[in-house]
């Protein structure tokens, strides 16, 4: 069985927290599409792991940890861009960039037991 969603929400609020400091630092020198990319995709992943406290099955648990782990996945590609791109400083996106990634690595191990067990 996986962790708590309880680990996943704090991990993943605390990095929503994180993504919406990294928005306020980008937002006037990004892209405005590209900035609200980052932060509409980074504070979605909480969001769904916060709904998916209230699951009514493990199927449904699933699911919303199946769209969290598009979120991570989705994250991770906007950060990439805009440390690929120069649209920020390497600096400012580096911290940032790997939490999506174990955040990936996670769900994606925690879909795959939910889907199998």
């Amino acid at each position: 069985m996986p962790a708590p969603v309880q680990d996943y929400a704090s991990r993943s609020f605390a990095f929503a927290c994180e993504i919406v400091r990294l928005y306020r630092a980008i937002e006037h020198h990004v892209p405005g599409s590209i900035a609200r990319q980052v932060l509409r995709a980074g504070t979605s992943i909480g969001a769904n792991l916060e709904e998916a406290k209230s699951a009514h099955s493990r199927k449904d648990l699933a699911a919303k940890f199946t769209i969290a782990l598009r979120e991570a996945r989705e994250t991770a590609y906007w950060l990439r861009l805009l440390a690929a791109t120069s649209l920020t400083p390497e600096h400012e996106v580096a911290a940032p960039l790997t939490e999506p990634n174990e955040l990936v690595a996670i769900l994606t191990s925690s879909v795959k037991r939910l889907r199998t067990g």
